[in-house]
């Protein structure tokens, strides 16, 4: 059992940056958070905040940049002098794929570890950085339990069909399948929806995560039926530098025709595309929509339509539509991109509260009028709490 002064940290590691959460107690209640950014290149930069936004640590590395051991080493020397008696009892890790054999909470040791190695090409962006924070803990905090939460986890129990790739056994059996991702997000939306509006327990919705990693999800009753990224996470919608879907014809002409490799075509889909590719600006949604280049214009709107367009195939999977959900960065701070996304759905019975939608608050929020046949509903993103209560979940089971 979690005693009083007992608290769980979460790690949340991106190719350039660590965030981290400290929870206290058996009701997981926030106490800190913070985060390391410039990791491997340029000044790193470190901010920690208690719950009230007050700064209690901050420090920029000048002669040369953090990788994610240092950065590490360094958070869990911040957070021993700064426990005030709390006891640090595990480590819960956001881990973007967990392939076919981890549909849910995983203990980490070295197994397991050797295990999601094998794993890196399906993300190859993001898990190789998912797993260098687990091994610095495990060197340096030996004692310490360590869990990790897949990102794909709440996909896997999707219908087969909504999985299938048109593919012979011979490749499937691999594991070539679509599997999902964002799942920790739509876990938390799944969760809290629900109490704030009881009428869509068993409804059908879907939620668009919306950030410079974007992706939409069909769920009936809380659960994930059919979802926008497939094998890999750059599947689905245009990001902030992904490209999203993409007739596979065109890789087979960029290497055939203009002597690409697989390098170059993986640099170009993963970081040369999305909205950064189209406007040639920026990746940021907000630096876009304060342009006036015809460009910028163009990314947004490309980005709107492929939103529109992969909803109406999520809501074809459910067979109805009785919420839509937008979180994110995007999904929570843009009301520009919502009220696009909103008028293009006007088939489907939405109708968006223009004011709530400008200003629908720090929380969850209704966005939607009072006749509108579909809820529209921000629900701010918490992939770390939900990492935490998986957590706590596992050490409970131990």
């Amino acid at each position: 059992m979690m005693a009083p002064n007992d608290c769980v940290v979460v790690i949340n590691a991106g190719s350039s940056s660590i965030k981290f959460s400290l929870y206290e107690g058996a009701d997981l209640v926030p106490a800190m958070k913070g985060k390391v950014e410039n990791l491997n290149a340029g000044r790193t930069h470190f901010v920690a905040q208690d719950t009230s936004g007050n700064r209690i640590g901050e420090r920029t590395w000048t002669d040369a940049p953090l990788d994610h051991h240092g950065a590490m080493a360094f958070l869990i020397d911040f957070a021993e002098s700064h426990l005030a008696g709390r006891r640090v009892r595990a480590v819960g890790h956001r881990i973007v794929h967990g392939g076919t054999h981890y549909s849910g909470p995983q203990q980490l040791d070295e197994a397991v570890l050797a295990e999601l190695d094998k794993l890196i090409p399906l993300a190859p962006l993001h898990l190789r950085h998912n797993l260098a924070p687990v091994r610095a803990v495990a060197e340096l905090a030996p004692h310490v339990p360590q869990v990790g939460c897949f990102d794909t986890a709440f996909h896997a129990a999707q219908p087969p069909l909504a999985q299938a790739f048109a593919l012979p056994p011979s490749i499937t059996d691999l594991g070539i399948r679509r599997y999902g991702f964002h799942g920790l997000s739509y876990e938390y939306i799944a969760s809290q929806l629900p109490e704030a509006a009881p009428h869509l327990a068993q409804a059908k919705v879907v939620a668009a995560h919306l950030g410079n990693g974007a992706s939409m999800c069909a769920m009936a009753a809380g659960r994930s039926m059919a979802s926008t990224m497939g094998f890999t996470a750059v599947d689905g919608l245009p990001m902030g530098t992904r490209c999203g879907a993409l007739d596979p014809g065109v890789v087979l002409y960029l290497m055939d025709e203009l002597g690409m490799d697989v390098a170059a075509v993986q640099k170009l889909m993963y970081s040369q595309s999305g909205l950064l590719g189209v406007s040639g600006i920026s990746a940021d949604m907000r630096t876009l929509e304060q342009s006036d280049d015809p460009r910028a214009r163009l990314a947004i709107d490309l980005f709107v339509y492929r939103i529109g367009r992969e909803l109406g195939s999520l809501v074809a999977s459910l067979g109805g539509l009785d919420a839509l959900v937008f979180s994110g960065g995007i999904g929570e701070n843009s009301a520009l991109v919502r009220a696009a996304v909103c008028r293009e759905a006007a088939w489907l019975g939405v109708a968006l509260d223009d004011a709530a939608n400008a200003a629908p608050g720090d929380g969850m929020a209704r966005i939607s009028t009072a006749d509108s046949k579909v809820d529209v509903w921000v629900v701010p993103a918490n992939e770390e709490l939900m990492i935490a209560r998986h957590t706590l979940a596992l050490l409970q089971q131990e």
